[in-house]
């Protein structure tokens, strides 16, 4: 069994602005939520029925209570968060297992699934679907991998450690050290990613430091920290034989006619079908 675990936040992004390529700003209201289903649906087709796809139900989570300049829902185009919950419906719809997430974020739903998986004896492998470099810290050796699938890139631990000079497990203290622009905290002034994975690789993680190393700035560094650890504690299911697609639920045809996608109905019919669900 191979579980695949999905950034649906992510995809959805991707889709949403690659779609503005060819409609010029005319967006259709459902249109990045169709490109998601058809990429998951593609997943299914080719046999990768063991998935889960994680969301961002609000953008803000308990990190905005410790740090006040985390990214927030600020910005996002109302076309955009517009399909946020349809997104998350119409997966569901589909037959796929989805988390909705709120105090914790997408990316913390995917570091608890990936070590929920991984400790399930029937699970070969774990791949988590996302270029974030936030989860390269859930990767563990070839068994739960990263995969950046627009650049078809597979990174086990030994690739982690080749882009970041570091292993998985000290991802966090990288992050918290350089800063991560995306999730709106800045790191350590004066400390890059070459010193950084230095200082790492000399003492382990940022608590055992010398004190002079970071100086006044330490509890800075180590909130930084907080903030690029991703939870693993989120109780999202008991055994990975639960996250099995079984084809979709009957009101899925009443989703692809509001998404104005019927092909997407026939191709889980078809599949359901090949793969003994109906």
């Amino acid at each position: 069994m191979i579980v695949h675990l999905i950034d649906g936040t992510y995809e959805l992004f991707r889709q949403f602005y690659g779609l503005r390529r060819f409609t010029k700003g005319n967006d259709r209201p459902y249109g990045a939520v169709v490109g998601v289903l058809q990429t998951v649906l593609q997943m299914i087709e080719n046999g990768d029925t063991y998935l889960g796809v994680a969301t961002d139900h609000v953008i803000e989570s308990f990190r905005n209570r410790l740090w006040p300049d985390y990214k927030t829902g600020a910005g996002i185009e109302r076309a955009l968060l517009a399909q946020f919950h349809p997104l998350e419906q119409a997966l569901a719809a589909m037959g796929v297992v989805v988390w909705p997430m709120i105090e914790l974020e997408a990316d913390d739903a995917l570091a608890s699934a990936a070590h929920l998986a991984s400790k399930d004896k029937k699970v070969e492998k774990v791949a988590i679907w996302t270029p974030d470099k936030d989860l390269a810290q859930c990767v563990r050796g070839t068994r739960v991998v990263q995969i950046d699938g627009q650049r078809k890139i597979i990174r086990d631990a030994a690739r982690i450690r080749e882009k970041f000079g570091v292993d998985p497990p000290l991802i966090p203290d990288l992050l918290a050290l350089v800063g991560d622009a995306a999730d709106g905290y800045p790191g350590i002034p004066g400390i890059g990613a070459t010193t950084a994975a230095q200082l790492l690789n000399r003492y382990g993680q940022i608590e055992n430091f010398p004190s002079n190393v970071l100086g006044e700035r330490r509890d800075l560094a180590l909130l930084f920290k907080t903030l690029a650890t991703l939870r693993t504690d989120a109780p999202l299911f008991d055994a990975a034989e639960t996250l099995r697609w079984r084809g979709a639920t009957p009101g899925f045809a009443a989703w692809a006619d509001r998404m104005k996608a019927p092909r997407l109905l026939e191709r889980c019919e078809k599949a359901a079908i090949e793969r003994g669900q109906s």
